[in-house]
């Protein structure tokens, strides 16, 4: 596990910020501006010290009482919004640089420009290169900087959009590949729901309003994202059966199978899928002669209407957990109630673009 507790002012604004996190996979720590996730991010990394502020990584103690391990003695991976690469120094001296105060390497050189696609790159100076280049840059001198914990401050929020999903799916990658934990910072929350596993929600007085699984806090009603209009789950599947007929595959996930537009890469390939409450309907009964592909048997776990013309529903298939948005007509007309047994539909063309 990681955990923090950081309490004080910085200038005109007060941290009272206590966390627990897993020791692996990314955990998104999202919140509006000003809320103090920089903030946060900054005493982690060691370039803001509260007094008696704690830090504990895995069974070490980075702070606490009279310790505290300046940044630059702390196995860290820092990516900020702008790469703050040496314009001096080529790509692949920015890439050494991470290296010189290491003695024990396991991540290596090699490992890190194939997984980051940096080869043509290496000659070249930083002002020669995109935004996107010169991130991916960064994020390979962090972590040849052979990190405990990755810390990475917006690091997509400079970036057009073609570029930043050029990234994405490496920084999902990455914490696994290289088995390093990471805390990513964004007011984005789409970035934060194809990449997180884990949710901590920061509001703007400078404390935590929940923390928790991703899957668990994007359908919790009494959050925010669950009433959204672009609110949306988080499921993770396991690539099936390709049908090359159709050009569909067959995802799994604890019993729920959802056939998905396009090859999705070898069987048993892990698949992300973002399925926004918008793209889910309900029947009452099991529909015939559908042109929808995905229907599962489901449950109404819980609801919420306002006094606007929609109903947000939380369903239930199996284990897997689901957002509906419908209009209060049709809530009324079908006469639904919690606990409800439905069908939940989902159009397969409505996940082509989910990934």
């Amino acid at each position: 596990m990681i955990s923090a507790r950081f309490s004080g002012r910085v200038g005109q604004f007060t941290l009272d910020a206590a966390l627990e996190i897993p020791g692996q996979g990314i955990t998104g720590l999202f919140g509006p501006s000003g809320c103090g996730k920089s903030t946060l991010l900054r005493c982690l990394a060691g370039l803001l010290r509260l007094p008696g502020g704690h830090l504990r990584v895995g069974g070490e103690v980075w702070q606490g009482g009279s310790k505290f391990l300046p940044p630059y003695r702390r196995p860290l991976g820092l990516v900020f919004q702008d790469s703050r690469l040496f314009a001096h120094l080529s790509v692949r001296e920015n890439l050494r640089f991470g290296l010189r105060r290491v003695g024990n390497v396991r991540i290596t050189e090699d490992s890190v420009i194939d997984f980051l696609g940096l080869e043509p790159l290496l000659a070249r100076a930083p002002a020669t290169l995109s935004g996107g280049e010169r991130q991916r840059a960064a994020i390979g001198r962090a972590l040849l900087a052979q990190p405990r914990l990755m810390l990475m401050d917006e690091p997509l929020a400079a970036l057009d959009r073609d570029s930043a999903h050029q990234i994405l799916p490496k920084l999902r990658e990455l914490s696994a590949r290289f088995g390093v934990p990471m805390i990513y910072v964004s007011h984005h929350m789409p970035e934060i729901e194809r990449l997180a596993d884990h949710l901590v929600v920061m509001r703007k007085e400078g404390r935590i309003a929940a923390a928790g699984p991703l899957p668990a806090l994007l359908t919790d009603l009494s959050l925010p994202f669950a009433t959204q209009q672009d609110a949306a789950v988080v499921l993770e599947l396991e690539a099936g059966t390709y049908d090359e007929a159709y050009d569909l595959t067959s995802c799994t996930a604890a019993g729920l199978t959802l056939t998905v537009p396009g090859r999705l890469g070898p069987a048993g390939s892990p698949i992300r899928l973002r399925i926004r409450a918008s793209d889910v309907s309900i029947a009452t009964t099991q529909p015939v002669q559908s042109s929808v592909l995905n229907t599962f048997p489901a449950r109404i776990l819980a609801t919420e209407a306002g006094s606007g013309p929609h109903v947000n529903l939380v369903l239930g298939g199996g284990p897997v957990r689901l957002l509906s948005i419908i209009t209060r007509k049709s809530w009324d007309t079908l006469g639904l109630r919690v606990g409800d047994g439905v069908f939940a539909q989902i159009k397969a063309m409505a996940l082509a673009e989910s990934r």
